[in-house]
């Protein structure tokens, strides 16, 4: 950050997303989308409130009447500086949690003040995203078959070699008939489209490109990471309706715009840290034992381009007392909605 330029905050951060992360995996397989939430959003706050930072959160729960914490435009953070914007997400994949599938993570994002895209009620975007070896070849307004030429040129390949990652929706049936045509193969994943634009950038992952339309904040939370990367998103707007749409235009949101990393993350010195959730390819999920706990993430920033990969064992003994505390309760409310379970 430009008042203390050495500093980097990813190094804190990560202790944000191990909490959330363990206090989210007490639920996972449990089938409870909303207590994993919960946790991990409580686990999350408690941290964020321990950072010297001053910081508000751009991408967060939601509005503050329906998110009692981490809405957006909360403060958070125990210090005066540095001033930042925050975007989080507690749970990049509260269904895999709930269902005990493959990819959950729990991310926190930071840039300089005022230097983060806000979505206002524009809920999804159409993206692409690339890494590092495909920078300045994708165009979001040409067609997948044309993009996939290009990224197959600048990585020395053909098509028929290249991997696309898909959230697997309806919305996307013409997207992969069209990638199906051109000859690529495709990975369809259910949710994390976090997770699957930062595989792009990871010369093992098997993950060429990102397409389709997903979620507005984690294409802000995807251009802070791909910034520190090295990696490319391009984005435009997706109203879901009419009503929408109208509302975008009332607010002067240029809906025909393509947005760029740049767009997105106006800073130059930004932070990202992801501590997985569930085994995923990206990184390990939470495991237990005995009283402990191991964790697996990865800390990026990008004046340095330095990526961490860290991981942590704790013990009773040296488990942080927010950390301790969130996970404990979370423990404790699933156990009260067993009893009213079997009671009822």
């Amino acid at each position: 950050m430009s008042e203390l330029p050495d500093r980097n905050l990813a190094l804190e951060l990560v202790r944000v997303t191990e909490a959330a992360a363990l206090a989210a995996a007490r639920w996972m397989g449990r089938g409870e989308k909303n207590s994993a939430d919960q946790a991990a959003v409580d686990a999350m706050r408690l941290v964020l409130g321990t950072i010297a930072m001053d910081g508000v959160v751009v991408i967060g729960e939601g509005e503050k009447d329906a998110a009692p914490m981490l809405y957006n435009g909360e403060q958070v953070g125990a210090a005066a500086h540095p001033k930042v914007d925050i975007a989080v997400d507690p749970i990049d994949g509260t269904r895999l949690t709930a269902e005990g599938g493959n990819g959950a993570l729990s991310v926190v994002a930071v840039g300089e003040r005022g230097s983060m895209y806000y979505p206002h009620h524009l809920v999804y975007m159409d993206k692409i995203a690339v890494g590092p070896s495909c920078c300045g070849v994708i165009d979001i307004e040409a067609s997948p078959r044309v993009n996939l030429r290009n990224i197959a040129r600048a990585l020395n390949r053909d098509v028929n070699d290249l991997t696309v990652m898909i959230l697997n929706r309806p919305r996307h049936a013409d997207l992969i008939e069209a990638v199906r045509t051109a000859g690529a193969r495709i990975r369809l994943i259910t949710d994390g489209d976090v997770a699957g634009a930062l595989s792009t950038c990871m010369p093992n992952s098997g993950i060429d490109v990102l397409m389709g339309i997903g979620g507005s904040p984690e294409a802000v939370i995807t251009a802070t990471a791909l910034k520190c990367l090295g990696g490319e998103i391009q984005c435009k707007p997706w109203p879901r309706d009419d009503d929408e749409r109208q509302k975008a235009i009332d607010m002067g949101i240029e809906l025909d715009k393509v947005l760029t990393n740049n767009d997105l993350v106006q800073s130059d010195d930004v932070f990202f840290a992801a501590t997985g959730i569930t085994n995923g390819e990206l990184l390990r999920g939470v495991r237990y034992f005995g009283g402990g706990a191991t964790t697996h993430s990865m800390i990026i920033r990008s004046r340095s381009g330095t990526l961490r990969m860290i991981t942590a064992t704790r013990s009773p003994l040296t488990t942080p007392w927010a950390v301790s505390s969130a996970a404990s309760a979370a423990t404790a409310r699933w156990k009260a909605s067993k009893l009213t379970r079997s009671s009822s």
